[in-house]
């Protein structure tokens, strides 16, 4: 039985993004009730939590009260970039780079911690007084399913920050001197697969016992059973977001990847490098909300497929700058190639090629780096069960693309490391015989095709990079 809730995306200036993390908070109070009631189960059947979440998505909060001291700034929130410039222009990339695994960029949690701390009224004297914590939203939300008891994240979240040495799996004291981060702020790092504590009872969800927490790619990462190195996923959310195993070794991209955490669990820390694209399904959002060319994001698939091809239109979402291998913060989102007769239709296919081009991109530099090819890709999220999109995925990378069965498997991921912290499963093995293909797409587009369209994609991406002028 599954539950969920669209809560509110706010957008005070261009490129800032924040959402309200007490409307968080009960959006998931109250998806699980919905979801106990669903499944007719009361909170003493349910073995334990697991949390997934968005990553880099910044929350600062009162140790007193627990109420923020303002929105959450979004994992895509730009308002960052200007300190980024600085941060590379002093020479820290390599510095970054060495301890976090991480680029200097907007995207992650240690330059949002600091801005609120600079731009909230006293919120840096007390943070530095010890009154103020700071999380991502899994932290948020263990801070409020133990009313307030626990303060704590995972390793995997704790890498998104660029605050965290992924070598030592500590806090590191260099970087927060870096990124000017009092460490009083800072939550308590745990495994990805522990009992951390109950739930309060005050919740109606009885003593049940948090045990799981994975930031959500590394939490698909885990749901799709790509438990060895080598194997990768990507994952069709409102981004995209494509993560490859690299077992217990923490390699540096060559190719402007990333060197994150997967999970750390039985006091074993495994890695996986990542590429992460910021606006995938989000691009069907704006669709629907921005354009009013469909009436629901299901509509896309039907529409794209009225005609036989882009005709020549291009579409690049870059409306919160370029993530991997790109990392433009500067490039905004462009539409070229227009005629009079492009149509509606014309631009929802661009719109879906874009996806798969930027993820092909993403693929490109992976196999770079990894040094060998890839045998498949194993896809999942909500942008996963678009056939169209997942042929053409198909065709423009040359590899097989596989669906799971259960293409929820974030959710699945947090379920499976929770009931590993709980003994409901004895080891991964018991796990990995449940995974299960759905279908297969192959390549079926010539290769000169495929490399035609992909050269005049290049292009379009030239168009939208640095239209930004910098502050």
């Amino acid at each position: 039985m599954t539950a969920q809730r669209e809560f509110r995306q706010i957008f005070p200036q261009p490129g800032w993004v924040e959402h309200d993390a007490q409307e968080i908070w009960m959006s998931q109070i109250g998806v699980a009730v919905e979801a106990l009631a669903g499944a007719s189960l009361r909170p003493r059947d349910v073995a334990a939590i697991g949390i997934t979440n968005q990553r880099e998505t910044t929350v600062v909060w009162d140790r007193e009260t627990g109420q923020p001291v303002m929105n959450a700034i979004v994992w895509q929130d730009r308002r960052t970039a200007d300190v980024c410039d600085r941060l590379r222009a002093d020479g820290a990339e390599g510095l970054v780079r060495e301890r976090t695994g991480l680029v200097i960029d907007a995207y992650f949690s240690g330059t949002k911690v600091a801005w609120i701390l600079d731009h909230v009224a006293g919120a840096r004297a007390r943070a530095e007084a010890g009154k103020l914590a700071f999380g991502t939203v899994d932290s948020w939300l263990v801070w409020n399913l133990s009313s307030g008891r626990l303060h704590l994240t995972d390793p995997s979240n704790a890498s998104r920050t660029m605050l965290f040495n992924i070598h030592t799996g500590q806090w590191d004291d260099e970087m927060l001197r870096l990124l000017r981060v009092p460490r009083s702020v800072l939550p308590e790092v745990r495994s990805s697969s522990e009992v951390y504590g109950p739930v309060s009872t005050a919740l109606g969800l009885a003593d049940v016992a948090i045990a799981g927490i994975a930031g959500d790619q590394q939490a698909a990462l885990f749901g799709q059973m790509c438990v060895s190195p080598g194997l990768t996923k990507n994952t069709y959310g409102t981004g995209c977001f494509m993560l490859q195993n690299t077992g217990t070794t923490a390699p540096l991209s060559q190719h402007k990847l990333l060197t994150t955490v997967a999970w750390k669990r039985g006091g074993k820390t495994e890695y996986a490098l990542e590429g992460s694209v910021f606006i995938g399904g989000a691009v069907v959002q704006w669709l629907r909300d921005g354009l009013g060319i469909i009436r629901s994001s299901a509509d896309v698939e039907a529409l794209a497929a009225s005609v036989p091809d882009n005709g020549g239109v291009y579409l690049v979402p870059a409306f919160a700058g370029l993530g991997a291998p790109h990392w433009d913060a500067y490039a905004r989102g462009t539409l070229v190639g227009l005629t009079r007769g492009s149509t509606a239709a014309h631009i929802a296919r661009a719109a879906l090629e874009a996806i798969a081009y930027q993820s092909a991109d993403l693929l490109d530099a992976m196999q770079a780096d990894a040094g060998t090819p890839l045998a498949e890709l194993r896809v999942d999220g909500g942008a996963a069960r678009n056939n169209l999109m997942m042929q053409f995925q198909s065709d423009v990378i040359g590899v097989p693309v596989v669906r799971p069965q259960v293409t929820e498997t974030t959710a699945l991921g947090a379920a499976y490391l929770a009931g590993l912290g709980v003994g409901a499963w004895k080891s991964v093995d018991e796990i990995s015989s449940q995974w299960r293909a759905e279908r297969r797409f192959e390549p079926s587009m010539p290769k000169a095709r495929s490399a035609a369209l992909r050269a005049r994609w290049t292009e379009a991406l030239g168009r939208a990079k640095a239209w930004e002028p910098r502050a």
